[in-house]
């Protein structure tokens, strides 16, 4: 895949990350048109993963954004101009509103929750990280119809009962393993942490 097809391929997933981070689309665009235009700077060679690394450059970026904004916000509130349009208005109310780790971590433990590990392997590896079923088949071993399947019963399963999930956890953590996934773009442990709970649910052989 050459530069411009990433970016024509990545550029919607990575719009709709930005503006569920930022909140205003116009933001969110030009968040993502400044991590293509520097990824394109970048030696790719030392990528091992495109989509995961963008993913990860644009929330950083959006992340960034939401703070430089709250410094805004700051500066404005020790004024005595207080006048603020409805964007910023917008975009004070996502900021003070939004915590990344926190909602991932919860989400997290309802995937931990609702889901068989299979079904959370294949949901995660599709749903975050955008793997084909062609590449969910080869790493977990199964017909890509049934991955296929595993997938769709699980967001079927997570609709059904969001609401009523999302008030049993509390103090969600994120693995490592998935930290390193989202930052790095290695997939390996990952892998291997669901490979581990998928062996654990297996019926033992006589």
């Amino acid at each position: 895949m050459n530069q411009s097809e990433a970016i024509s391929i990545y550029h919607p997933l990575l719009c709709s990350i930005a503006f569920k981070i930022v909140g205003r689309l116009e933001d969110a665009e030009d968040i993502v048109q400044d991590t293509f235009e520097k990824w394109l700077t970048i030696d790719h060679e030392k990528i091992q993963n495109t989509k995961a690394y963008l993913i990860r450059s644009v929330s950083n970026n959006s992340l960034s954004f939401l703070t430089s904004f709250k410094n805004k916000v700051s500066h404005k509130t020790s004024s005595t101009d207080q006048h603020y349009d409805l964007a910023d208005l917008s975009q004070i109310k996502t900021f003070f509103n939004f915590d990344l780790d926190a909602q991932l971590g919860e989400a997290w433990q309802i995937l931990h929750k609702k889901l068989e590990p299979l079904e959370k392997s294949i949901y995660i590896m599709r749903e975050v990280f955008n793997l084909e079923y062609d590449e969910l088949q080869e790493i977990f071993d199964k017909k890509k119809d049934h991955c296929r399947q595993l997938f769709f019963r699980a967001k079927n399963k997570l609709e059904k009962d969001k609401i009523r999930l999302k008030k049993e956890f509390s103090k969600p953590i994120l693995p490592d393993s998935f930290k390193k996934a989202c930052d790095f773009g290695n997939f390996n442990d990952i892998i291997e942490d669901f490979k581990r709970d998928i062996s654990k649910k297996l019926p033992l052989r006589k």
